[in-house]
């Protein structure tokens, strides 16, 4: 069976058709990056309005791209949350007009269930029971995935996401949007050690995660240090700032492997391309003898081919979730240890 993914959560547009016998088929995306630079972060009906321009010649180039028609796709499957609510109903107004067009069922999917399963896309994926680090702008969670929608919550943020440190923090550096591209960029022109930063709940015997004080150290380090002119001081405070960043989740993840007694770790979401981190991890794998694995670094970022495969794999699992409902439905707020497997 033929599934169409759609994604449109935040500031990507993502189309893409997955064929359950064949593998991805076709993956097309597109970027607002440009669209929300100039006011330093999304502006969310600013987004909503491009997914609306965007996604019809997206679809277009996605099957063309596959060559396939639309008659012959079987399933949709569209995020329903969590996400900025305009943008979302753009995707599933969408789907839903689709699939009463083509009289097709529609799937609606988790966007962190996407994240979570985007590793098993590559050539040499993880099994389940696995541990995930979700580390995204919105989102920094470790869970216990035990197959589809069997996920337990070990930890998660207490107030910013990793994210959200990295782009707040490259802001008060001076640095473009998206920030955290660009601190992990001038972390490598730093000198290891200058300065020292704190390392949240690093020791705080749970899973739990807290960077809001991280951020406040690098505003409080680029006072004392009056940097405006000075640039390789600047690059010593990144180069502090990725360091404990990557110490504490590099820490946290270790301690869920001990916990859970497993050997696989995946990381997944939009940080997990920062080469910092893959970097920490790889040492620390190699060093305590347990195994990370990643998506392929174009579907870390926000895209259609993980919708499109986790509505597969719910399907497969549960042919019931599949519905007939054409209403908009989403779910801007939705915790994804609710999800239930079928």
């Amino acid at each position: 069976m033929i599934v169409l993914g759609i994604e449109s959560s935040c500031d990507e547009t993502g189309i893409a058709l997955y064929d359950t016998e064949k593998g991805l088929l076709s993956h097309a995306l597109y970027s607002q990056i440009a669209l929300h630079a100039e006011y330093g972060g999304v502006v969310p009906e600013l987004a909503s309005r491009d997914h609306i321009r965007r996604i019809v010649p997206l679809l277009e180039q996605a099957f063309g791209e596959a060559s396939v028609v639309p008659g012959d796709v079987g399933a949709i499957a569209y995020t329903q949350g969590p996400g900025l609510a305009g943008a979302l109903l753009v995707g599933s107004s969408v789907a839903s007009s689709i699939g009463m067009a083509l009289g097709k069922p529609l799937v609606g999917v988790h966007h962190l269930e996407g994240h979570l399963l985007s590793p098993l896309l590559a050539e040499k994926p993880p099994v389940f029971p696995f541990v995930a680090l979700l580390v995204s702008g919105g989102h920094t969670q470790l869970m216990k995935v035990e197959g589809v929608g069997r996920y337990e919550l070990l930890g998660e943020t207490l107030d910013d996401a990793a994210g959200e440190a990295f782009d707040k923090s490259a802001k008060l550096l001076g640095l473009a949007y998206p920030g955290g591209p660009e601190i992990s960029k001038l972390a490598e022109a730093g000198r290891p050690g200058i300065f020292r930063l704190p390392r949240p709940m690093l020791h705080s015997r749970d899973l739990n995660f807290s960077f809001s004080g991280l951020k406040t150290a690098v505003l409080t380090t680029l006072g004392k240090e009056k940097t405006r002119e000075n640039g390789q001081t600047k690059a010593d405070i990144a180069c502090a700032f990725v360091d404990a960043i990557v110490e504490v989740l590099a820490t946290k993840c270790l301690a869920a492997l001990r916990q859970t007694k497993l050997d696989q770790l995946v990381v997944a979401g939009g940080v997990g391309a920062n080469r910092q981190l893959r970097d920490a991890l790889g040492r620390m794998a190699a060093q305590k003898h347990f195994r990370v694995f990643y998506p392929e670094l174009e579907f870390c970022t926000d895209n259609g081919a993980m919708i499109a495969f986790a509505g597969a794999m719910r399907l497969k699992q549960d042919p019931g979730a599949a519905h007939y409902d054409y209403g908009f439905t989403v779910r801007p707020r939705w915790p994804l240890e609710e999800l239930a497997a079928g």
